[in-house]
């Protein structure tokens, strides 16, 4: 199947699709789910590219994997996991079973005890010692910082609890930044590792604690922690019933649904919450019971695999004109990169293609100002999606509001269109002739035949970004069934991880370099000698 699809591809490869894109093909090639519009008409995939992509949808048996999945078996083989991070969103779906188990009572259970303390900080029951808490800082890295981080962002509007602030890097500026502007006696610091052990959150933790603990008596007291190790939180200071954890059913990149979402809730409430685990959970259904051809996780997925694996693009651009979504680039870096980053497929074999895309971006219209450059006159093609509302939250600049559709809207149309010599030479005849005018017009051409996507939906609120979470986690399982790999695993942090404990004691100068390649025992050289 990849060979028909490569060999469809190359078919149609000089075909400008600017030619194919009427109303029929706006119809067609578009499709709903609840108040979002997926639009893909702006690609060169047609009917024929479109069947042989669902083809290799199906013969990758997408749908038993996708039911395998929402029914607890275990698909993360190579950990031997159920993959149910669904089964946090899942507020009345009924009993969902792992090892026989309905593992739902505890997700509810779990989400209570989460919304009666998320309750309490956010009325001032919890005062910490300061007589109320006004800040919140979640420490974490990855999955348990990359989530809320982007979700706390995206729904700034709702926020009427405490203000939130995120550390993740191991560099002391990110913490010492972010403890400067807070009050040790009205914050609250969440501590978000599953295991407890993971070396940067433990690292900044103990540095946050140190410094409550130069105006607070009961450093603990202000401490809450998302982990399932209760010996090692207890050990810490940690009440338990300031402790969250969460199965080993659901991964990092995938838990915001779930305690490590613990900050964005005390921020927008637990009401605003649950819709935001609504809007997940309708995603969930319609990507269960829509038909391949108005699946929005199984299109877009179709649509970057035609992309990157048949067509040899490398790179995907993220590009919300929605600068509530500014962290979401972030946010799918991992999210697509960390899960379908991968060489080989379940069965160790090599991969035939291509594995996931470099995805990266930045909101609209910034990056209109900075590398659009790049997209629209590289030699490169470089694919982009689009995200736009049709209002924001500022009503008294809506007029602003249109103008920044207008620009996401021109952008992907500009993609397609690209501008020819002729047209060039027309915009600068005025000015140059001849060879002159020649050479001008030669700077001003736009290739075009650009390919972009576009997500389009009413208003960024908290059940349409719980909708747009899921749509991109689903369709980054729909990618990883096709290329037939395991996107839940992430073995690939691990050597890096290794390698840096055996190096601290040499960087520290408590060992030798002996062992270390040239390279790695010069610099650690250079830096010891600058004060490393």
């Amino acid at each position: 199947m990849w060979d028909k699809l490569k060999a469809h591809c190359a078919k149609v490869s000089d075909r400008r699709f600017e030619d194919m894109v009427d109303d029929a093909r706006a119809a067609d090639f578009s499709a709903e789910a609840g108040d979002i519009r997926f639009d893909y008409a702006k690609t060169n995939i047609d009917a024929d590219g479109r069947a042989l992509l669902i083809d290799l949808l199906e013969q990758s048996g997408v749908a038993a994997k996708r039911d395998a999945m929402f029914s607890g078996q275990p698909i993360n083989e190579t950990e031997g996991r159920a993959v149910l991070h669904t089964a946090l969103r899942n507020l009345d779906g009924g009993p969902v079973k792992v090892d026989g188990e309905d593992v739902m009572p505890g997700v509810l259970e779990t989400l209570a005890r989460m919304e009666e303390f998320a309750t309490a900080v956010r009325d001032g029951s919890f005062a910490g010692q300061g007589g109320k808490i006004t800040d919140v800082i979640n420490i974490g890295i990855g999955g348990s910082d990359l989530g809320p981080a982007m979700a706390v962002k995206a729904l700034a509007p709702y926020h009427d609890g405490p203000r939130c602030h995120f550390v993740s890097n191991v560099d002391p500026a990110d913490v010492a930044d972010t403890l400067r502007a807070c009050d040790p006696a009205t914050t609250l610091v969440i501590v978000a590792s599953k295991t407890f052990t993971t070396i940067e959150t433990m690292t900044n933790a103990r540095t946050a604690k140190a410094w409550m603990a130069e105006q607070v008596d009961d450093t603990g007291a202000q401490f809450a922690a998302l982990s399932t190790a209760a010996d090692k939180t207890a050990d810490f200071g940690i009440d338990p019933s300031r402790v969250f954890g969460f199965e080993d059913w659901v991964g990092g990149r995938y838990s915001v649904w779930g305690p490590i979402g613990l900050s964005l809730m005390i921020a927008i409430g637990p009401d605003a919450f649950r819709a935001f685990l609504r809007g997940g959970q309708a995603m969930d259904t319609h990507f269960r019971s829509a038909s391949w051809l108005e699946n929005l996780p199984a299109l877009l997925a179709l649509v970057g695999i035609w992309h990157n694996q048949i067509c040899g693009y490398a790179t995907r651009a993220v590009l919300p004109y929605d600068n509530l979504l500014s962290r979401l680039p972030a946010y799918l870096q991992q999210l697509e990169m960390e899960s379908n980053g991968k060489g080989v497929s379940m069965d160790g074999a090599d991969l035939v293609v291509d594995s996931g895309p470099v995805v990266w971006g930045e909101p609209g219209t910034n990056g209109q100002h900075a590398f659009y450059q790049l997209i629209h006159q590289g030699t490169r093609v470089i694919p982009c999606e689009f995200l736009v509302a049709a209002r924001g939250h500022e009503d008294d600049l809506h007029h602003q509001h249109q103008l920044l559709v207008a620009n996401c809207l021109a952008q992907s149309e500009a993609l397609m269109r690209g501008r020819d010599l002729d047209e060039a030479r027309a915009k600068v005849a005025d000015k140059y002739n001849g060879d002159e005018l020649e050479r001008q017009a030669k700077h001003r051409v736009f290739p075009g035949n650009r390919p972009s996507v576009t997500i389009a939906y009413p208003k960024q609120d908290p059940f349409m970004l719980g909708q747009i979470i899921a749509l991109y986690e689903h369709r980054v399982f729909v990618e990883g069934v096709v290329l037939g790999i395991n996107s839940y695993d992430q073995w690939g942090v691990e050597l890096g991880k290794e390698l840096a404990t055996a190096l601290q004691p040499v960087v520290e100068g408590k060992a030798d370099v002996s062992g270390k390649d040239g390279s790695t025992a010069a610099l650690v050289g250079f830096l010891r000698k600058n004060g490393v």
